[in-house]
């Protein structure tokens, strides 16, 4: 009688992990399937030549000013206007410029890739542009947007139960055998449960991080959403009314003073007046840090467009620090090439444990069926003539 509740117990974790892992199973193989070439996402565009490589010159070699910076990617694209700018880290002599048909379209209808250091067009490209981009595309939303963004969220919190009632089950079922055990002399089906297990084991801690971060990213547009409406409204709500500079001041000069109020910083990403990361009076100049943690963590500096000063500073919100710290880590993009390989490595782990799972559901079903199927009559004669 002492042990019913226990049984109890495991029973019901059973069925919670074998239903979180089914409903979740096709999903989650084609996010671990897409997430694998993502994870290499900048290695692939250089060599399929979506992110041409900057011509060699002399190092230190000074940029021009980012208003011509801008007025050239502007002449590329004449039918429409300038929105963002963006800086990559890893390329400090390249700069992305995002144009739109209007000041509000999100995300932008076209990017242009230039040479800090002569203000040449690298790359013009769209959203989405590419064999990677359509990977992005079916990996963050399955083509649906938000809902799509939403509804893998959703299976990303099933991956996580699935995780967690594994753990559970994992202490009972190894009673018995010693840990990393494969019983190779065993049935098909026994050695395939013993491998889930095993892989299942050593993947735990990856499998969480990356699902919660999963989970975590695919909330992105509401974060932001909820910033925009928020801490973005209330730092710009004594400029809500005023209509926007039809003559906007230096982006250089914008960008200086948002530097000479955080020295330390480095700027990653500028939002354009009129445009919905800014208000229709202000440079949104978002700066960070320089370490690898730092970097992830941005501060939005509100600079006037009309007068150059700066109107307004602070650090976002805990939830979207959290949102920017949980993007990089769920496609190992903190160390480098070394931490991408590791990255592949478990998510070809993963791939086996979520395929073994469906085939250990398939073949429990199959041997529930067979015996099912055999006459009451032959079971007995069977048992009978095993006595």
């Amino acid at each position: 009688m002492t042990d019913a509740p226990r049984v109890r117990a495991f029973r019901t974790w059973s069925l919670i992990h074998t239903w979180t892992s089914l409903i979740s199973m096709i999903f989650l193989l084609m996010l671990c399937l897409t997430g694998l070439p993502l994870i290499f996402h900048h290695e692939l565009d250089h060599l399929l030549g979506y992110e041409p490589p900057l011509p060699e010159m002399p190092a230190g070699t000074p940029h021009v000013p980012l208003d011509r910076i801008v007025a050239t990617a502007a002449a590329t694209r004449p039918a429409q206007v300038v929105q963002f700018v963006f800086f990559d880290k890893d390329e400090p002599d390249a700069v992305l410029i995002g144009l739109g048909k209007t000041l509000q379209t999100v995300p932008a209808d076209s990017f242009v890739g230039l040479d800090l250091r002569t203000a040449e067009v690298l790359m013009e490209t769209a959203p989405g542009a590419g064999p990677i981009g359509f990977l992005l595309k079916l990996h963050t939303d399955l083509f649906l947007d938000l809902p799509g963004k939403l509804f893998l969220g959703v299976m990303a919190l099933l991956f996580v139960v699935a995780i967690v009632s594994g753990v559970v089950l994992y202490g009972p079922f190894m009673r018995k055998l010693d840990f990393g055990t494969v019983r190779r002399g065993r049935a098909a089906r026994i050695k395939w449960l013993d491998w889930h297990n095993l892989l299942g084991a050593a993947t735990i801690v990856w499998a969480l991080v990356v699902g919660t971060t999963g989970a975590v990213n695919t909330w992105a547009d509401l974060m932001l959403k909820l910033w925009q409406m928020g801490q973005l409204a209330e730092m710009t709500a004594p400029y809500r009314d005023t209509p926007r500079p039809e003559t906007l001041v230096s982006l250089d000069r914008a960008v200086a003073t948002a530097q000479e109020a955080a020295p330390d910083m480095r700027t990653q990403f500028i939002a354009f007046p009129g445009t919905p990361f800014s208000s229709n009076n202000h440079y949104a100049v978002f700066m960070a840090g320089n370490t690898p943690l730092t970097a992830r963590l941005l501060k939005p500096a509100l600079i006037d467009a009309q007068t150059g000063a700066l109107t307004d500073m602070r650090a976002m919100p805990w939830y979207v620090q959290a949102l920017f710290l949980s993007q990089p880590l769920h496609f190992g993009d903190y160390g480098g090439l070394p931490l991408k390989l590791v990255w592949a490595l478990f998510d070809l782990a993963t791939i086996i444990v979520l395929g073994s799972g469906l085939y250990l559901w398939v073949a429990r079903r199959r041997s529930r069926a067979s015996r099912a199927a055999v006459p009451p009559s032959r079971v007995k004669a069977s048992e009978g003539a095993a006595r």
